[in-house]
Order: structure tokens, then sequence, then C-alpha cells
């Protein structure tokens, strides 16, 4: 399974950033906390330099609690500022207006030094499909200034938003990079939704989301599902079709519809609250991937982080 998705209009809003990244003065990066590097696209470091940083650990409340700790601590050691949010909730973004004053404490010093008062900080929003940047742009100004979709695309193009004096944002297309040189990257973008379900094949995606489940979160499946771990991949979609009743017209068990309901619970975190990636991974875990074995790259790869990876009872 080959997993690339980087349509035209990617190009196109790729190069309107790095004009546009000349006149912000700090990149707000959302990442999604279930797979905080594989959800980061590396072009935004080399295109970001000299700015200020702020990562936002969105979805927080789909990860688990031991991978969130993990990961703020990570990008700190980089000297990002971090914070870990659930866009969808506005009460818990107050605290992110004091961070960007923190983020951009150098850019405000020197404006004072200049005699320039009271310039609005302007922000860049970044990120890549499906990370949920309109959902917290709208959540953050506390209006409905940019559009949103469960599916990842729904922006196209870069549009400014004036939050207050304090801030401007600028929305930009969620972006991915041209290729994926490590498949578990895409796999896992494929597994939280951010790449668009219609180049995929559904199947596929849902049997390799059930052998990662069954090896790093055992006894998941099997609660929520009623169903026999032990089984094969394909086995284990078949019962979940049978115990939710989804059937073909003429009989038959209907094994897409049931690839879709697994993958919409892992991605609604009905299933629990799952950290997919640790920051012990590594690049030569990565590379040395075998996906279809279902072995995967340094997810969970101390016995403390397998302990917490999995919470089902969040």
């Amino acid at each position: 399974m080959n997993i690339q998705w980087y349509p035209g209009h990617m190009t196109k809003a790729k190069r309107a950033m790095k004009e546009d990244i000349k006149l912000i003065d700090l990149i707000i990066e959302l990442v999604d906390a279930r797979a905080p590097l594989s959800s980061r696209n590396p072009d935004i470091d080399e295109m970001g330099k000299g700015k200020g940083r702020l990562i936002l650990l969105n979805k927080a409340d789909l990860a688990n609690e031991a991978g969130n700790a993990a990961w703020t601590a990570y990008f700190e050691e980089k000297g990002f500022q971090v914070m870990k949010i659930d866009a969808r909730q506005k009460a818990g973004l107050k605290q992110i207006h004091q961070t960007i004053q923190t983020a951009c404490q150098e850019k405000i010093e020197r404006d004072r030094r200049r005699g320039i008062l009271n310039r609005p900080i302007r922000a860049m929003v970044v990120g890549i499909p499906n990370v949920g940047k309109s959902t917290f742009i709208n959540s953050f100004a506390g209006k409905a200034a940019a559009r949103t979709g469960n599916k990842p695309g729904v922006t196209k193009g870069n549009q400014w938003i004036r939050l207050n004096k304090q801030v401007e944002l600028l929305d930009t297309p969620g972006i991915l990079w041209p290729k994926f040189e490590d498949q578990s990257v895409g796999l896992k973008l494929a597994f939280l939704g951010s790449i668009n379900d219609e180049i995929l094949n559904k199947d596929e995606i849902a049997a390799e989301l059930c052998i990662y489940l069954t090896k790093f979160c055992p006894g998941l499946l099997a609660e929520r599902y009623e169903c026999e771990e032990e089984a094969g991949a394909s086995e284990l979609l078949e019962q979940i079709a049978r115990k939710r009743s989804c059937l073909m017209k003429g009989g038959g068990y209907d094994i897409s519809r049931a690839a879709g309901l697994l993958l919409d619970d892992f991605r609604g975190g009905k299933l629990g609250r799952i950290t997919l990636e640790f920051p012990s991974m590594t690049t030569s875990t990565l590379s040395a991937a075998k996906i279809g074995a279902g072995e995967f790259p340094g997810v969970l790869t101390t016995s403390e982080e397998r302990k917490h990876g999995c919470d089902t009872n969040a």
C-alpha cells in the first residue's frame, strides 16, 4: 500500500505561504496530539526560521495524557511555546493570548525601542489537512470567521482575521509535503483522517488499524465490538460487521461499511484516548517499520508508554 496525497492546490498554497510569511511575527502550528510528529509538515520549520513559534497539540482530549505530557516536554525542549487544546472548547483557549505575547516578547520589545506601540501581532495559523485550524480560529475569535468541515481540504485560500487590537490571524489551507518518505507516516495520517478518504482503500486502512490496536491496545476491540482479537484483520472486520449489523442487500456482510465504522470510531475518540507515537520514536525505527507485518515505528517503545498509550476509560 503506497499512500501519497499532494493535490495541485497545495503547491499553490505553499507558494502563497512563502510570500505571506514575510508579513507575520508568529507561526501558530496545529498538530494532532495523537501523532504530533507525523502530523507536522517538515517544510514549516524551514519557512519559519526567525519567527516566533507556538505549537498547539490539538485534539488533546482524544490523546492519552501521558502522551500529551511527553510531547509537551519534547517541543518545549526544542524551544517552542506549547499548549495542548481542544479547539472545539472556547474556554480552554483563553490562555493562548498570553502565550502569544510570550512567544513574541522579543518582537514587542524591539518595537518599543523603535517607538512603535500597540502594533498588533500578526500570526499565521498552519497545519496539515483536517487538524482543526479553522475550528481553532472560530473558537478563538468567538465567531464563524473560517470555513470548517470534517474532511480535509475545506480551506482553499489564505484569509486575514482580526481578533482584536492585539492579534491578527492569517488562516491558511492545510498542506502536506510532496512525498511521504516513510509510509508509516502516511498510514497514521490516514488513520487520523488527514488524507482524503476518497483516494484510499478504507478496507485496507481499517485492517491496518486492527493490526495496530490488537498489538498495542490489546483487548480494546474485543471490549468495544465483542470480537475475538486472535483472528486476523480481515476476520476482525467481518466480526465487527456481524456485531454491528453491517449487512449487504441479498445477504453477506458489508466489510466496507464496518471499515468506515471502525475508522469513524477511532477518529471520534469512541475507542478511548489513544496516542499513536511517542517522542522516543527515532528515524532509524521509522525506516525499519514493516507496516504490513504489524510492526509499527517506535510506537509505545517502553513498557511505561505501552502501559499508558491506550486509555479506554478516559
